[in-house]
């Protein structure tokens, strides 16, 4: 199960004839979509092509990145939040090379990190990508309903989440050091979309076998990943993806991530049409901000299985 299968490559999809003001009932629409959900069926993510974000801008978003975790650590760790797991992250010892800044209101996080001029061409990167890859994060989410026929629940849906930026450092191990970046894990949210600089380091486990394989990314493309919340509201038609970092060469990994989030108090269940004698309820109704305090325990962090045992419906959904 650990081996990997470096001949395999995430499905590769083309949103840039996509927009939201392109859309329902063109042939491009109609095709992009039955990719999408074909996709996130399959493999729990894909890889996105997509142009809303020019060169310059991708550029000069990832050259910051390394001055931002270049501060001193007494300055990274004044990004606290009251919000669980949106702060800084770093010096953990299962994953030392680590490290996650997460960026709400990007001025506001500017004006903390560089305390004394702020940093406005970093903040309005952030704020232009982030309003990007929102834009793909809402096309991606609307296809999925409409795949499934519920368009009704479209509103609903969209106003269930709130978003978050992270963004990611995963620096060379040092001589004796794991190379390991971030353990095997599944996001809790509903849509992860990802970006990094030239240097890989992300495998996706498969659906079927478990085998692990190389994530590798086109210029100016990014995963597109779907989060167990995302599969609990679809009553397990989409694939959570189990993905991981394993960090080898010489060169530091930058990544950049836009997570849409269930807002704290929001009840998370499928909806009825999803439940039938064919596919069961397999989990069920939820708050999302409780189970995320159940989730951070230390006894439950690294479990994978901690969504189905919080709220699974049954043990046969292990």
């Amino acid at each position: 199960m650990g081996s990997q299968t470096h001949d395999l490559r995430l499905p590769i999809i083309d949103f840039s004839e996509i927009s939201n003001h392109n859309r329902r009932g063109t042939v491009v629409w109609e095709s992009t979509k039955t990719q999408v959900f074909k996709a996130l069926e399959e493999f729990g993510c894909f890889e996105a092509i997509f142009d809303g974000i020019s060169h310059d801008l991708r550029d000069s978003l990832f050259s910051s990145l390394k001055e931002l975790f270049d501060l001193p650590l007494e300055t990274k760790v004044r990004n606290v939040t009251e919000k669980l797991y949106n702060g800084y992250i770093g010096q953990a010892k299962e994953v030392p090379i680590f490290e996650s800044l997460g960026i709400e209101e990007p001025e506001t996080f500017a004006n903390l990190m560089w305390p004394h001029h702020g940093n406005i061409e970093f903040s309005n990167n952030i704020q232009a990508y982030s309003d990007k890859l929102k834009e793909l994060d809402e096309i991606v989410r609307s296809m999925v309903l409409e795949s499934l026929k519920l368009e009704k629940y479209m509103d609903e849906h969209m106003e269930l989440t709130s978003y978050l930026v992270r963004v990611m450092k995963y620096r060379k191990p040092l001589k004796d050091e794991s190379n390991m970046g971030l353990l095997s894990h599944a996001d809790k949210n509903i849509l992860t979309i990802l970006q990094s600089n030239d240097v890989e380091g992300l495998e996706v486990q498969l659906k079927d076998d478990g085998e692990w394989f190389q994530v590798k990314f086109s210029p100016n493309s990014c995963v597109v990943m779907v989060g167990e919340t995302f599969k609990v509201w679809t009553n397990k038609r989409l694939h959570a993806a189990t993905h991981r970092v394993v960090m080898n060469g010489e060169k530091d990994r930058y990544s950049i991530g836009l997570f849409s989030v269930p807002k704290w108090d929001r009840i998370i269940k499928a909806p009825e049409e999803l439940v039938d004698e064919e596919h069961p309820l397999f989990f069920k109704p939820f708050d999302y901000g409780e189970f995320f305090k159940y989730f951070l325990k230390e006894e439950n962090i690294n479990d994978k299985f901690a969504l189905e045992k919080y709220c699974g419906v049954s043990t046969e959904t292990l």
